[in-house]
């Protein structure tokens, strides 16, 4: 009873996972109880048991089980964060549930299912479904199933993906358990419910028993279209609406459902592709040419069966359809013949669009071989000819096919008619556009009057299909002469006619609406509609080629009632009137007079031919009169106007009456129903008129009229013709100038341009320059709506004209065409001309680009050509591809059957030669440009190889393709290339280059489509991939396309294709759709209404400009882009400026938008201060917590409600973190554009980060970090300091991420915390995480600890706060910490410390227990890191150099200046403590708290003080300078100005001109002597250098070739180069920043004038070659050593290659090489060893061993075993792991070298070792063996080493030393540290000089330590003190080992001056008696030198650097390097 009470008071989620079955049941009530309370779905209630509903439903008890599951279904109902528990919770089910015995368990686990998928995990839940069925279980698999078929059956297929299912029926169906075998059975029946007959297909090779039954049961379901039952939680509006419309009995939702749904499966979307391409029989192409049609026949069979495979996958099959085409047309065997067709049948249904490339191929052909008469051959090419049909669209093989209508044969010409009609039966009114239906119309018009009757037949029911798919209107135009019984026959067979999309009467159905468009097959899409009206019609309106395509455009986007623009949209009214004008009879004279006689005065009539001009003009006035009295429907126009022309009529002499007359016809022509019969009467005599001077503006007056009457177009044509027939050249150029007006009122719409250009060509070749003069003039007005291609038609006229013409298109460019004011005929609404209008251009497009006269070039394309294009030898390409330039340019304009040249051309773009591609891509641009919008039809097997030629590596050939590409799409639109699926293929390829091209163009072009094809969502998986790419311009380009994409495809589609993504993926890119859809601009189509507003109403002639280029007419369209000309692309231009434009076309929709522009962050005046201050003054809560409080998330909201934008706020503080993820993108993108903002809301911005590092949500956390890191960058860049509060409000939670067990994560917060130290001191981080090592999670422990030793490495002991000793101490506590990655951070750092800072290291970290220190001793040893100065020499650079950045920070301080407030002392600034003291001296300090209240006040008095140090430093030229940098606090401003200063400067030290370089020279070298500026030039090196040693080639190539120059000049010039490089590379920090590539152009430089034999001769040479040499030591020694040596062995290896160069230049290479080697030993820690090693894998590579050995010289194979060896000795077997950057270490002889390098060396060092010791024990003494000796020195280091004894041992090893001489003691020093060698070394000496010395010198006891520390700076009176005291002997010992430790300091060689013996041979010689130096004396107590630094912390040296590593500088760094080695070699041996 105990235990139950125990759980009883448990919480209920830890009684769910109690492990007594009673508690977890009880738990489970509870739970349920609980979930059924929760109203809220979002309440954080629901998220405590997100990790326990796996476990309810898999509860191992049954009963328990069952009551778990009721509360997982109450849970997945009700609870927002159920979908994330979907995976674990369905298989779960799967595996635990569904197996149960008991029923119930089994219904609530398919419930639960179900409930999942309601909740929008259908995805999800049907993969672990689909998993199940895997299961060996039957119970499960029936269970899967059944929940299969459950889903299928309520939510519809839309929501069940069928294609798995299909897939895996067969399978089920094989099963040999009856029960699945049922239940397949049933889900197949289901299946078929909602996608019929597409199930046949993928089940015919099932069992036929099993196949009989399945039909058995299809048959009995019922007919009508299923429907879902249930919906989706965002369906579910969807389905309430439904249930009130069923209620009220409307079913008219319900219909198109049904038309939705249906199609929706297609069996060919069910199939799985076949390759068959691979299967082809080997020998087939052999076979298929062989001369026996048995042979051929086989081949054919072959094909025949692996084609029969209802679906093939994409593959290149232009050889295959090459090969059946041949068949089809030249073989003699009909039986083949039919066989081929068959094979091209089955290709075209199996590949569908894949197959329309090849169609243009194969149409002419087939309908060519239909001359056969064989009943099966016909048939066969019959079908093959609809399934290629199929593939395509008829606009790109009409071409053909009209081609074929001309030929005699009567059997071709009948099936094409036939294949027409059937053809248009596929067709749509909007498929089938005028411009298309017109050619078509013709050609079948001819063949109704053809001899024979099937010919005739096949015509009338082509016209008939042809009228029946786009209605009467469209048609009847074409109609207008075919007589009565024709015009019967043609309805007649009209009303037979079924269409393929269901019966449509044309334009009833289309004029509604496309709404009845979805219901179509595969073979266009609605969206490929609209698209087809658009864009295949003429061009679509982005082109600027097509002069009426502009004008057609838009009228069809105003109106979608008139697809197309066919006649659909014009009024019954003016379309009757219009057919009625167009057979108006003509009327006989008397008729006329009859008409004429009942509406005129009988007077009037008798007078018109009266003699007497009065009486005429009465009678006129009469008669104008009776006309404006008339009403339009009682006015016989044609007898009133043939009464005006009787007698005298035109002739009429009397000019008055000839107005009158004039005057008279314009009135008819506007007031009545005016036809062309009656404008035909008049038009002569009043083009007679128009050059009158009198009558001229009358005549033109009633041609307009009649224009505004009988349109623009024709009566243009009719006065042009009658004007040109004519001589009177007054009248040519009045009517000239008439057209030119009257094109400006009406518009160009429908305008014949052809019939203009003849004449224009006839009146520019006129004598009259007045008709000259009017052509011009017409000419610019046509430019004005044709644009620049009207120029073409007048390539050959002669120039002068040219010109002429030329000058009047330029006064025209950029200027938009008028708006018509007329045209808009009293008769006609605002539609009719619309619809007119809308489609004359379709003519007129495809006009213009026909008048030329197209050449026909394919008998010019030669086999012999083709074969030339593709030779093995790339010259006779190269002629082949000029060949066909200069006939495309011969032709000019040419026709588009160009033959094999496709072919040929593919080839070569993707050619090895890459002058080649690029020759080809220039003819492929000539060719678009020839042929026009024809060059359609090669899209698909030529253009889109071009598009694959977008993703080569060389940046001009890219270039080229997208130019190319760019003339193709102009040409052809953009429907052809996004249809099908090649553009998918293409960016499925993961080429960077590629996809980022091809990405980019489609953002330029999208935006511009009024509607794509359906085929481009099938680019959108690969978009998406493209978004993750590793590529960031891939990324970028694609983040930019998103927008577009979604333009056309709509935000739905897009986010569920992302099903398919990986769950993190998805997330990632549905945030990405969110922020595009919120950029997404609208589509095109409404704009180009809102533009004709303005320019007329409904006038539709001209919406826009024809001639304006594309971002013209885009710009037009006012609303998406408001700035197209700032735009990239015309696109949307920025990010920001994108997300300001697209607000304005969806005001009503998106009225939260309209805030959405401006800026999201408000600057504030001192908002930022003003928030510190009552932070400081305890107003507001600190921002200090454990965890977030709502107070502190209330207080943030506060604050930022004045200056961050309100939505963004809502946004930010959303309960949903979705919201979070879009407002840190928001912030990105404006985080360029509002940098200001961004730093004025800094804290806000970091505290409301630190709110993020709370969450739980990963990818909010990602997307934090990812916003930090560019925050960071940005601050940096922007030179900005952060404050002590944002610091502290933000980074200690910072420290806390870097604890999180995700990798990445740590990475980003390493990275941030890096990037911190830019914009923040590291010693006032080192604080922070310090604090963050006390941490209980031990990852965060040891990131800390790694993170403190970084920031030691990078910036040395001053960063480590408040002491060195004391955060030391603190480190070495976690030495003992019980994680093991702790303890190793905290040894790495105390390792870090003690590479910088040496033995100091154990004094400061004080006492540690045994264990610890012998592991840290141990670890080491390890890093066997020789301490070395320079990285203390980096310490005072880098810190100050990061910090003097800030644009407040008075970094230097001097001494205790007068102006230090008192915190200066309690900050945790240095001069406060000792410890720190020594590390810095005082002037070098930073005084942090002091720079933070620093507003510039005490700049003012800062250069003073530290000029006034600098000047005496510099005043010796050659001393090197010491490292310690100071800065001046003028650097800050000084920087911000003087980059682009320095930029200025650098560049004039390239100059040619002597002068200015050297000014140049000298003002940097300024720069560069003054401590204070060099700084400045931080960033600015390589830029230097390269200048230099341009100057120096320059120099060497020009100057001293130059005999004019004197020499004295380029003396100087060499003396500043030299100078100034020596000053630069004095600099260490900035030496270092010189790179690789740099280096070597300047070591080179330098060489070369050293070998220069020409400054040999000069005055002055020898200096200068003098300064060289040291100048390239300098160079060698203070550069980073990875980039010179990485340099050099570059600059070696082109100097072997080089045949050109001298064997001196490598020598020197070498020699300088040698010296690097030189320094190894103490560069080796600081040398990026991967990148070296990297280096000489590619020497030894380019060298291999052998073909070394052949040059001249061994030294080249010497220097680098030297160097390898040196590496092997310094690195031991360690450098074995430093081979990572070699990409194949086994192929790299390196790695062989090194190992035998190793083998050899360790082989080597044992022996010599034991011969050594050997030795020395024989010498000591023979009596004493030599295990004694080693017993006795074992004594006595002992007792060295014990604190008590140490002056006794230390006495006794002096004492055997003096006895045995030649003792070694190696072996026990050699183990020991190096601060235990030295100190027993200096112990000795001391002894020695107590006791030889002390009878020689009594004085010397006189000598103080604090005397000795003074000595060390040398003031005068110290060193007579020490003369007086030592005797002379003192001197040059003191003197030497002074200078020795100041060479070592600034990194000068000891070795060379004075080769120290080394410690042994020190100590075996004590006989001697040596003087040891003061400095011996004075390290001989530890105590001592410890107090003698705390006295002399103050003095002018830096005291750290003598003392603290003054006891290992001494012994180390002067050790000769000989000796070294052997003691290395020693030490390396024994350890073996």
């Amino acid at each position: 009873m105990g235990d139950d009470s125990e759980w009883l008071k448990l919480p209920v989620d830890q009684k769910c996972e109690h492990k007594l079955w009673k508690a977890r049941l009880s738990g489970y009530e509870e739970a349920l109880k609980i979930f059924q309370k929760i109203k809220d779905e979002k309440s954080p209630e629901w998220s405590k048991f997100l990790g326990l509903i796996k476990k309810f439903v898999t509860d191992s008890n049954a009963v328990v089980q069952l009551k778990g599951l009721e509360a997982a279904l109450i849970y997945v109902e009700n609870a927002h964060v159920a979908g994330k528990t979907t995976g674990e919770v369905v298989s779960g089910v799967v595996s635990k549930v569904f197996n149960q015995p008991k029923a119930k368990a089994k219904e609530l686990g398919i419930e639960i299912c179900l409930m999942y998928i309601e909740i929008e995990k259908g995805e999800a839940v049907q993969e672990e479904l689909l998993k199940g069925l895997d299961n060996k279980n039957p119970k499960i698999i029936v269970a899967c199933i059944e929940t299969l078929r459950k889903a299928l059956s309520e939510f519809g297929s839309k929501i069940i993906l069928l294609k798995p299912i299909i897939k895996v029926l067969p399978k089920l169906f094989e099963s040999r358990e009856k029960a699945v075998r049922d239940e397949a059975k049933l889900i197949a029946v289901e299946i078929y419910r909602w996608i019929r007959d597409a199930l046949r297909p993928p089940l015919q090779n099932i069992n036929s028993v099993q196949l009989k039954e399945l039909e058995e049961e299809w048959v009995k379901l019922p007919t009508g279209a299923p429907r879902p039952t249930r919906f989706l939680r965002s369906q579910q509006e969807l389905e309430a609406k439904l249930e009130q419309q069923h209620s009220a009995g409307g079913d008219a939702e319900g219909g198109g459902d049904d038309g939705d749904e249906m199609p929706q499966i297609d069996a060919y979307e069910l199939l799985e592709a076949v390759e068959i391409l691979s299967k082809l029989p080997k020998d087939f192409y052999d076979k298929i040419e062989a001369k026996k049609w048995q042979e051929r026949k086989e081949a054919l069979e072959a094909v025949e069966v692996l084609v029969k495979n209802p679906k093939l996958e994409a593959g290149d099959y232009a050889d295959l359809v090459k090969a059946l085409k041949k068949v089809v047309g030249k073989d003699t065997n009909v039986m083949l013949v039919a066989l081929a067709a068959k094979c091209l049948t089955g290709l075209a249904v199996g590949l569908r669009k894949k197959f329309g490339q090849y169609a243009g191929h194969v149409v002419p052909t087939i309908l060519e071989k239909f001359k056969e008469k064989k009943p099966q051959v016909v048939q066969a090419l019959q079908e093959a000819i609809d399934a290629v049909f199929l593939t395509t669209t008829l606009q790109n093989i009409s071409e053909d096919v009209l081609a074929v209508m001309d030929n005699k044969n009567p059997t071709i010409k009948q099936q094409t008619s036939l294949f027409i009609a059937r053809s248009f039966r596929h067709c749509t009114a909007s498929t089938l556009p005028k411009s298309l239906l017109k050619p078509f119309c013709a050609a079948l018009l001819k063949h109704i009057n053809d001899s024979a009757l099937e010919v005739r037949d096949a015509a009338f029911e082509a016209l008939g299909t042809a009228l029946k798919v786009v209605g009467e209107k469209a048609v009847n135009p074409f109609l207008a002469d075919v007589d009565k019984l024709k015009l019967d026959k043609i309805k007649e067979c009209s009303e037979k006619v079924e269409l393929v999309h269901g019966k449509k009467a044309g334009l009833a159905a289309d004029k509604k609406e496309l709404k009845t468009v979805p219901g179509r097959n595969a073979a266009s899409g609605a969206a490929g509609d609209k698209d087809m009206k658009d864009i295949s019609a003429p061009k679509p309106g982005p082109l600027k080629k097509a002069p009426a395509t502009k004008v057609g455009g838009p009228p069809k986007k105003g109106k979608p009632a008139a697809p197309g623009g066919t006649g659909s949209s014009g009024t019954k009214n003016k379309k009757g009137l219009e057919t009625k004008e167009v057979v108006e009879p003509e009327l006989s004279i008397e008729v006329c007079e009859e008409k004429a006689s009942t509406v005129l005065p009988s007077t009037c009539i008798q007078l018109l031919d009266s003699s007497n001009w009065k009486e005429r003009l009465a009678c006129m006035e009469e008669f104008q009169k009776a006309v404006e009295l008339m009403d339009r429907t009682e006015m016989p126009c044609q007898a009133l106007v043939r009464m005006l022309a009787k007698k005298p009529g035109w002739k009429e002499t009397n000019f008055q009456v000839m107005q009158m007359k004039l005057h008279i016809v314009a009135l008819i022509a506007q007031k009545g129903n005016f036809s062309k019969t009656s404008a035909q009467v008049v038009l002569d005599g009043l083009v007679d008129k128009i050059g009158d001077v009198k009558c001229g503006n009358n005549a033109k007056e009633a041609m307009t009229a009649m224009a505004e009457a009988c349109m623009l177009p024709w009566t243009a044509e009719q006065v042009m013709s009658m004007a040109f027939s004519q001589k009177n050249p007054k009248n040519q150029s009045e009517t000239l100038n008439w057209l030119s007006n009257a094109i400006k009122e009406f518009g160009f719409s429908g305008l014949n341009v052809k019939a203009f250009i003849s004449n224009v060509k006839t009146a520019l070749a006129a004598t009259n320059p007045a008709v000259r003069t009017s052509a011009i003039t017409l000419l610019g007005v046509m430019y004005l709506y044709v644009g620049p291609s009207l120029r073409m038609f007048f390539e050959d006229e002669k120039p002068a004209l040219l010109s002429q013409i030329d000058a009047e298109f330029e006064k025209m460019q950029g200027q938009i065409p008028p708006a018509p004011t007329r045209g808009i005929s009293k008769h006609s609404t605002s539609g009719t001309d619309e619809g007119e209008d809308g489609d004359e251009p379709d003519d007129g497009g495809n006009d213009v680009v026909d008048l030329l006269p197209r050449t026909e070039i394919s008998d010019k394309i030669t086999s012999e050509l083709v074969s030339k294009i593709s030779d093995k030898n790339w010259k006779i390409r190269k002629e082949g591809l000029d060949e066909v330039a200069g006939i495309i340019n011969e032709a000019k304009f040419i026709q588009p059957n160009i033959g094999e040249l496709p072919t040929a051309l593919k080839g070569r773009l993707n050619d090895s030669n890459k002058i080649l591609v690029q020759q080809t891509l220039n003819i492929l641009q000539q060719l678009a440009v020839a042929m026009g919008p024809n060059i359609k039809q090669h899209v698909k097997n030529l253009g889109i190889p071009i598009i694959t030629v977008l993703g080569d590596s060389k940046n001009n050939v890219r270039a080229a393709a997208l130019a190319t590409v760019n003339a193709w799409a102009e040409q052809t639109g953009m429907k052809e290339w996004l249809e099908g699926e090649d553009l998918s293929e293409e960016l499925k390829k993961e080429n960077p280059f590629l996809r980022q091209e091809l990405l980019g163009w489609l953002a330029e072009k999208l935006p511009a489509l009024r509607s794509t094809p359906t085929d481009l969502i099938l680019c959108v998986p690969h978009l998406y991939s493209c978004l993750e790419d590793r590529n960031g311009d891939v990324r970028k380009k694609a983040q930019d396309a998103l927008p577009f994409f979604m333009m056309h495809l709509g935000y739905e589609k897009m986010a569920k294709a992302t099903g398919k993504l990986k769950p993190t993926s998805k997330d990632q890119v549905l945030a990405m759709l969110e922020k595009a859809k919120a950029n997404m601009p609208a589509k095109p189509a409404a704009p180009a209404k809102a533009t004709s507003k303005p320019m007329g109403g409904s006038v539709p002639a001209k919406f826009q400009p024809p001639s304006a280029p594309v971002e013209d007419s885009v710009s037009s369209t006012v609303e998406p882009k408001p700035d197209p000309k700032k735009a990239k692309a015309p696109g949307v231009s920025s990010k920001t400026k994108s997300a300001q434009g697209k607000k304005m076309p969806s005001k009503t929709s998106l009225k939260e938008d309209e805030d959405k522009s401006g800026p999201i962050f408000i600057v504030i005046p001192n908002g930022k201060e003003q928030r510190m201050k009552d932070e400081k003054g305890l107003k507001v809560l600190k921002w200090n917590f454990t965890t977030p409080r709502d107070e502190y998330i209330e207080q943030l909201k506060t604050q930022m409600s004045s200056c961050v934008a309100k939505w963004l706020q809502d946004e930010m503080f959303h309960s949903d973190f979705q919201h979070h993820n879009k407002a840190l993108a928001v912030m990105v993108d404006h985080l360029e554009s509002e940098k200001e903002g961004v730093i004025s809301c800094l804290d806000l911005i970091l505290k409301w980060l630190t709110l993020r590092f709370f969450d739980t949500n990963t990818s909010v956390l990602m997307k934090a970090l990812e916003y930090l890191k560019l925050l960071f960058t940005l601050l940096s860049e922007e030179v900005y300091h952060l404050t002590e509060n944002e610091a502290s409000s933000f980074i200690p939670y910072l420290v806390l991420k870097v604890g999180e067990p995700k990798d990445v994560i740590r990475k980003d917060v390493r990275a941030i915390l890096n990037r911190m130290c830019l914009i923040y001191p590291a010693s006032k981080m080192f604080p922070f995480i310090m604090e963050g090592t006390k941490s209980k999670n031990s990852k965060q422990r040891a990131e800390c600890l790694e993170e403190l030793g970084c920031l030691v490495e990078s910036y040395g002991m001053n960063v480590c706060q408040p002491t060195p000793g004391k955060a030391l101490k603190e480190i070495a506590i976690h030495i003992g910490d019980r994680d093991n990655a702790v303890r190793n951070a905290a040894l790495n750092t105390i390792v870090t410390v003690y590479n910088v800072y040496g033995d100091q290291v154990f004094k400061l970290i004080g006492n540690l227990s045994e264990k610890d220190m012998s592991m840290l001793e141990e670890r080491i040893k390890r890093s066997a890191k020789r301490p070395s100065a320079a990285p203390i020499k980096q310490v005072e650079e880098k810190p100050q150099r990061t910090q003097s950045v800030s644009s407040n920070a008075n970094m230097l301080r001097k001494g205790p200046a007068e102006d230090m407030s008192s915190k200066l002392n309690q900050a945790r600034s240095m001069s406060g403590h000792p410890e720190a003291a020594q590390m810095v001296r005082r002037e070098f300090q930073l005084d942090l708290d002091e720079i933070e209240n620093d507003n510039g006040t005490v700049r003012c008095e800062m250069p003073e003080l530290v000029q006034h140090k600098l000047d005496d430093i510099f005043e010796p030229v050659l001393i090197p300078e010491p490292k310690i940098r100071a800065v001046s606090p003028h650097f800050d401003d000084m920087h911000s100005n003087t980059a682009s200063t320095i930029n200025f400067i650098i560049s004039q030290v390239a100059s040619g001109d002597i002068n200015t370089s050297i000014q140049a020279l000298t003002q940097i070298d300024e720069v560069l002597r003054q401590e204070d500026k060099a700084e400045a030039m931080s960033g600015h090196i390589d830029q230097f250098l390269i200048a230099t040693f341009m100057q120096l080639r320059l120099i060497y190539n020009t100057h001293m070739a130059d005999e004019k120059l004197e020499k004295d000049e380029i003396i100087k010039l060499y003396s500043c180069i030299i100078g100034n490089m020596i000053s630069l590379f004095q600099i260490e920090s900035l030496a270092r920043e010189a790179s690789t590539g740099v280096l070597k152009d300047l070591m080179h430089g330098l060489i070369t004038l050293m070998l220069d034999s020409r400054i040999e001769d000069l005055e002055e040479g020898q200096q200068v070659i003098r300064s060289v040499n040291l100048l390239v030591v300098k160079v060698l020694e203070k550069s980073d050593q990875t980039n010179i040596l990485s340099a050099l062995l570059v600059l070696l290896q082109d100097s072997l290659l080089a045949t050109a160069s001298s064997p001196k230049f490598s020598e020197l290479v070498m020699k300088c090489l040698w010296r690097m080697v030189r320094l190894l030993p103490d560069t080796i820690n600081s040398i990026n060893l991967d990148k070296i090693l990297l280096d000489i894998h590619i020497f030894m590579k380019v060298f291999p061993k052998e073909k070394l050995k052949q040059c001249k010289s061994e030294f080249p194979i010497r220097t680098l075993k030297t160097l390898l060896h040196t590496l092997c000795k310094l690195k031991g077997p360690k450098i074995l792991d430093h081979l990572t950057m070699i990409d194949n270490k086994n192929e790299s002889e390196l790695e062989a070298h090194l190992c035998r390098m190793m083998k050899h060396s360790m082989d080597q060092t044992g022996s010599k070792f034991d011969k050594e010791t050997e030795k020395g024990a024989s010498r000591i003494d023979e009596k004493s063996s030599k295990a004694k000796v080693n017993d006795f020195l074992a004594e006595i280091f002992k007792k060295i080493g014990s604190k008590e004894n140490t002056k006794e041992g230390l006495a006794e090893l002096y004492e055997y030393k003096k006895k045995y001489s030649d003792a070694d003691i190696e072996p026990f020093l050699k183990n020991s540290s190096q601060f235990f060698q030295s100190y027993v070394e200096r112990g000795l000496r001391v002894i020695e000089m107590e006791r030889e010395g002390k009878g020689r010198i009594p004085t010397s006891t006189g000598i103080s330590p604090q005397m000795e520390v003074t000595c060390v700076p040398t003031p005068t009176s110290t060193v007579s003190s020490i003369g007086n005291t030592n005797g002379e002997e003192v001197g040059p010992s003191v003197y030497l080992e002074r200078l020795k430790i100041l060479r070592q300091r600034c990194g000068l060689d000891n070795a060379k001056q004075d080769d120290r013996p080394p410690l042994t041979s020190l100590l075996s010689k004590p006989a001697v008696p040596t003087v040891a130096s003061s400095t011996d004396m004075l390290h001989s107590k530890l105590s001592q030198l410890r107090e003698s630094r705390e006295q002399h912390q103050h003095s002018d040296l830096d005291s750290n650097q003598t003392h603290s590593s003054g006891t290992m500088t001494t012994s180390s760094s002067t050790a000769n390097i000989d000796d070294l080695k052997k003691r290395l070699e020693r030490i390396k041996s024994s350890r073996k």
